[in-house]
């Protein structure tokens, strides 16, 4: 079903990033930094105070998901994780059916723990397995097992309704067969939700590193799209259909925070790096905190926040950012919802001519006043978004 303008446009989300892993993964440019011992008391402290006055601005919309990030947010204390749900229940009106998720590893999920995650009032994890295939999960950098990662998830079903995790595929030298088998495995071992991320070389990440000297190679754009559709077929056979580029669910057991972000709504982003976009007196605002966590620790001791940008979106800025989440979502962009958030006509965004050669191309669709990729689009998403906006 599509949703609503009134379903897209109410309530606000809220993002918080925990920086602390126990290794950097060589795929990753996430914002986390390895650390041993974790100053466990003075980040969260610093968290809940950056919560507070983050919301002394915001108008007061029903919250509707809370996402624990990182990072690895499993590495958080339980009573941390408690104070800021309380924190932030308790300063916002609660929608019915509020979305609480909480990033964990393998190597740091552990029986008790998720346990007093649950009683703390988390009621999904995303679990970063990232492969089933103990080759690649060395050469993904990984510090768990298979069998650890195997038995984690079978511990989060025993406590969790809702359990999502992430496997990368395209990797160098995964051949089609492989990538087969091991997504039926992973099939078998799911609940409701899978995110299914082909590998990209990231700047900064060793991977890039390692890609400029030529020591790893990613499959050719014919494989890729084969591995994409085949993993299109058979997550459907399973029962989970592709509603954004990388992530497959269960009717109604869609990551209602992610699609905050996709669907262009209001979302407050606390903690280091951690960027939000939140419309105050009908301006939206984008937001951003400092990136290093020792300085955004310092700043939020000294000013009760660590806030470094606050700029406001015009609508040509809006546009482009819709545009560019919502053609990831398999439903795409609906014109009414558009123009309501941008305060322009989707029409009048967009460069007519190459819309009409996309839509001849058959990388995009119009259908019923929504504006969608297709298949083939959502692979070249980037390119399209070049040529498409005016």
């Amino acid at each position: 079903m599509e949703p609503t303008i009134e379903h897209q446009q109410q309530g606000i989300a809220l993002y918080i990033h925990w920086p602390f892993c126990l290794a950097k993964c060589p795929y990753c440019d996430f914002n986390s930094h390895v650390a041993q011992q974790i100053p466990q008391e003075a980040y969260a402290n610093a968290l809940v105070q950056e919560l507070i006055t983050s919301l002394t601005d915001i108008p007061k919309k029903p919250l509707t998901s809370i996402f624990f990030g990182g990072g690895t947010p499993s590495l958080m204390l339980p009573s941390t994780v408690q104070t800021l749900i309380d924190t932030a229940t308790s300063l916002l009106p609660v929608s019915n059916d509020i979305e609480i998720t909480l990033e964990a590893n393998p190597t740091s999920v552990e029986n008790q723990k998720l346990k007093d995650f649950q009683k703390a009032g988390v009621n999904r994890v995303s679990l970063g397995i990232q492969s089933l295939n103990p080759t690649a999960l060395k050469a993904l950098g990984r510090e768990h097992s298979v069998a650890g990662a195997i038995e984690a998830l079978s511990l989060a079903k025993k406590i969790f309704s809702r359990i999502s995790f992430d496997l990368i595929y395209a990797r160098e030298g995964q051949s089609v067969y492989e990538w087969e088998n091991e997504l039926k495995e992973a099939l078998s071992l799911a609940n409701d939700h899978l995110s299914l991320y082909q590998l990209t070389i990231e700047p900064g990440t060793l991977f890039a590193k390692q890609y400029q000297q030529g020591k790893i190679t990613l499959p050719n754009e014919e494989i890729s799209t084969t591995l994409l559709n085949m993993t299109e077929t058979i997550t459907g056979q399973y029962g989970l259909q592709a509603y954004e580029v990388s992530n497959y669910a269960k009717i109604g057991a869609q990551s209602r925070h992610n699609l905050t972000y996709w669907r262009y709504q209001d979302y407050i982003g606390i903690g280091p790096g951690a960027h939000g976009r939140v419309t105050i007196d009908q301006t939206l605002y984008a937001t951003e905190r400092h990136k290093n966590p020792q300085k955004w620790l310092k700043s939020v001791q000294e000013n009760g926040h660590a806030l470094c940008v606050k700029e406001a979106l015009t609508s040509k800025d809006k546009a482009q950012e819709m545009l560019l989440m919502g053609l990831r979502l398999t439903e795409g962009v609906q014109a009414e919802a558009f123009a309501q958030r941008c305060g322009v006509d989707l029409m009048d965004a967009i460069n007519q001519s190459m819309l009409t050669a996309l839509l001849e191309e058959n990388y995009l669709s119009w259908d019923n006043n929504y504006l969608k990729t297709t298949p083939q689009g959502r692979l070249r998403l980037n390119a399209i978004l070049d040529v498409l906006l005016q």
